[in-house]
């Protein structure tokens, strides 16, 4: 217990320093942007018509003339107190909007993260048992295909064909247009969010599938496996391949968090899902300093929780892990 707890200290604290570098990066990169917030947001004619005093008002609103210094010191002192500012576009707490959106994104997130890994795990599994075969080469064929495929584009064409041909399916938002929100039902939220999940599982599913098949073909060619059934083993598949197979498929899995987060931002804007990949790229175009560096810190956070997850797992999935961790 002891040792698992050492090692959930260290990681926490690579975790501090990882979110400082990721927001210091995005600071930085945000700062050398060409855009300008005042031009993007207000408009070149409407600032023409300004006075000096309006300018300079919306000037140290935006913090324009402010080093960046100083603006990046100050978020980080906020952050440090747990408050990550106020959003300059939505004039709300970071943390409040951050909060809608990303209940808005979780569904869609935690169903494309689930069945792209079922999917991928399956389908790896069956291209491996069956090598060579036309099993094997359709499943691969189609994983590569998907994986040169990006998800803008796979996202248009399912919205062409099941909304605009087939027209089963809403074309975008998360809700009716023109419906209240209390009165939106549980159902029609689900066809709204459909589309949007099943474009993300669909892209999360290749790069799992071809790493299990060869983790597959890999342990089926091994020295065990031929022993297994020189003796006449059944079920080596079940006996061996799968407990074989787990841990590689546990690390793809939550390696995944990250690749799935980032389809969600141009999948929701395809859609116009407002979850938190439509509010980062409306933070990045506006100029929304504190909004973006607050997305970029929760996202970065979230894929590292979720690779700490995959790294607590291993001893509960392989306890020879567990046991090698106590003699150390």
């Amino acid at each position: 217990m002891s040792h698992r707890l050492q090692f959930t200290v260290k990681k926490l604290i690579r975790m501090a320093l990882l979110l400082l570098g990721v927001s210091l990066t995005a600071f930085l990169l945000m700062d050398a942007s060409p855009l300008d917030p005042l031009q993007t947001n207000v408009g070149q004619a409407a600032l023409g018509a300004m006075s000096p005093e309006q300018v300079a008002r919306l000037e140290a609103y935006w913090g324009v003339n402010t080093p960046a210094a100083e603006r990046y010191l100050s978020w980080l002192g906020g952050a440090l107190r747990g408050d990550l500012g106020v959003s300059l576009l939505y004039r709300r707490p970071v943390l409040e909007v951050i909060g809608q959106r990303l209940s808005a994104s979780l569904g869609l997130l935690i169903f494309a993260w689930a069945l792209s890994g079922a999917l991928g795990l399956a389908l790896g599994i069956l291209a491996g048992a069956s090598r060579g075969r036309w099993t094997d080469r359709l499943i691969r064929g189609g994983c590569l295909l998907l994986s040169s495929t990006p998800a803008f584009w796979l996202a248009l064409l399912l919205l062409i064909v099941f909304s605009v041909w087939l027209r089963v399916l809403p074309i975008g938002l998360a809700v009716p247009i023109g419906a209240a929100a209390d009165s939106v039902t549980l159902l029609e939220r689900l066809r709204h969010a459909l589309l949007p999940a099943v474009t993300l599982s669909i892209t999360g599913v290749s790069g799992i599938a071809l790493h299990t098949r060869e983790k597959v073909v890999d342990v089926l060619d091994s020295d065990y496996i031929l022993f297994a059934r020189a003796r006449g083993e059944e079920r080596i598949l079940r006996r061996h391949v799968l407990r074989n197979v787990a841990l590689p498929a546990l690390t793809l899995q939550f390696a995944s968090i990250g690749e799935i987060i980032g389809g969600s931002v141009l999948v929701e804007q395809v859609f116009s899902y407002p979850g938190l990949g439509q509010a980062a790229v409306s933070a990045g175009l506006g100029g929304d300093m504190p909004l973006l560096l607050g997305i970029t810190v929760t996202t970065a956070a979230i894929v590292f929780g979720g690779n700490l997850a995959a790294d607590l797992l291993y001893g509960v999935v392989d306890p020879r892990i567990r046991r090698g961790a106590a003699r150390g």
